[in-house]
């Protein structure tokens, strides 16, 4: 029953692809878009290897858009099986990258040859936008691809993407957006002495702790229906190797990162961070990184395909929701009208023994392929 869905997954599985490494995942989608008539064109830079394919004109665009790299293993031994050797067990397929996501990849791409063997004519367009750097620094793949369709003035009515939204079974969480993501790198200095004479120096470690103390509890907004709220996580706070036990250190370095919504820009939110460094009377130097920015999807028609398709199989109404991490979505909305993100369940992603659930692998495909249906009707 799950024959050709399966037999995908599993190829891609066994492809070591961890980020921005294809290795030739992409080549076997290639070859399977041009069997169904696909124009496939490669946009790759440095050493990520990005595709554009597209069937069909005139009307509305439907995009199926993912990745094919993966996050690297872990301790290979922990594993049940080799996390690069597709293996099924107990009716579930395991494996690095089956949920997040080769598996939803799969489903797409057979979903799509179902479809074309079922509606020989219909009005619109078809196409994959399918990179290999998301799980690394995005900087070569995805966004580049946009901009460049972006100059083209190419536009996507409708796009699905594959990651795993899914909590505890197929189709109960959907995504229309995501929240930004900012790191900073913060530097408080004192001066260095003896730990016997304070009183001659000027310990950094105490003078940030009723910083750090009100910034672990600052409530930057409160959200909305959308989202929640911006959240501030101190991740890493060291000294330098050279400092003894009977030193007062000079400096020490602070590590954090804020998700925040669309409420607050990024520059507001420095803003306020550093005004709380201004009320402590530090002496600091910090780096700002902005990974992400939010973005956020009207829910419209796709969402409402997407639950109608969702409650057709599983009898289910999906919860819609903007949590989690970053995902490539916040590119496509450049050039996209709608965007939602469903795939299988994240309960293993990223994790040792990552998994899925067989049988929801081959339901994910019949959503796909009912979702095409429901879009392409006429």
């Amino acid at each position: 029953m799950y024959g050709s869905t399966l037999k995908l997954a599993q190829e891609l599985i066994n492809i070591p692809s961890v980020s921005p490494d294809d290795l030739g995942c992409q080549d076997i989608l290639i070859h399977r878009f041009q069997r169904c008539g696909f124009t496939v064109e490669q946009i790759n830079f440095k050493n990520t290897r990005n595709l554009w394919a597209w069937k069909g004109t005139g009307g509305k665009t439907l995009c199926f858009a993912g990745h094919t790299d993966v996050v690297p293993t872990g301790l290979k031994d922990q594993w049940f099986f080799p996390p690069f050797c597709a293996t099924i067990k107990n009716g579930f397929l395991f494996g690095r990258g089956s949920a997040d996501m080769k598996g939803a990849l799969a489903a797409m791409v057979v979903a799509v040859e179902n479809f074309l063997m079922k509606k020989k004519k219909y009005f619109g367009r078809i196409s994959f936008l399918i990179t290999s750097d998301e799980e690394s620094s995005g900087k070569y793949g995805t966004k580049k691809v946009v901009s460049i369709l972006k100059n083209r003035n190419e536009l996507i009515d409708y796009c699905i993407i594959g990651e795993p939204t899914s909590e505890n079974i197929v189709g109960d969480c959907i995504k229309n957006g995501r929240r930004g993501s900012m790191s900073a790198k913060l530097i408080i200095y004192g001066i260095q002495g003896h730990i016997a004479y304070p009183h001659l120096a000027v310990n950094p470690i105490h003078k940030s702790l009723p910083f750090l103390s009100e910034l672990s509890t600052l409530l930057l907004d409160e959200g909305d229906i959308f989202f929640l709220p911006s959240q501030i996580q101190i991740s890493k706070i060291q000294i330098c190797r050279q400092y003894s036990s009977n030193m007062i250190p000079g400096f020490i370095k602070i590590a954090f990162n804020i998700r925040f919504n669309n409420i607050l820009t990024d520059q507001n939110i420095q803003n306020i961070i550093i005004n709380l460094l201004k009320k402590h009377l530090l002496h600091y130097s910090i780096q700002w990184t902005i990974h992400a920015q939010p973005y956020f999807s009207k829910i419209n028609f796709l969402s409402k395909i997407i639950s109608e398709s969702i409650f057709f199989y599983n009898k289910i109404t999906p919860k819609i929701s903007t949590s989690g991490g970053t995902s490539d979505g916040r590119f496509i909305h450049n050039i996209a009208k709608e965007i939602i993100e469903f795939g299988l369940e994240n309960l293993t992603i990223h994790k040792i023994n990552e998994c899925i659930n067989i049988k929801h692998l081959y339901l994910l495909q019949k959503i796909y392929e009912r979702i095409l249906c429901k879009i392409f009707s006429n």
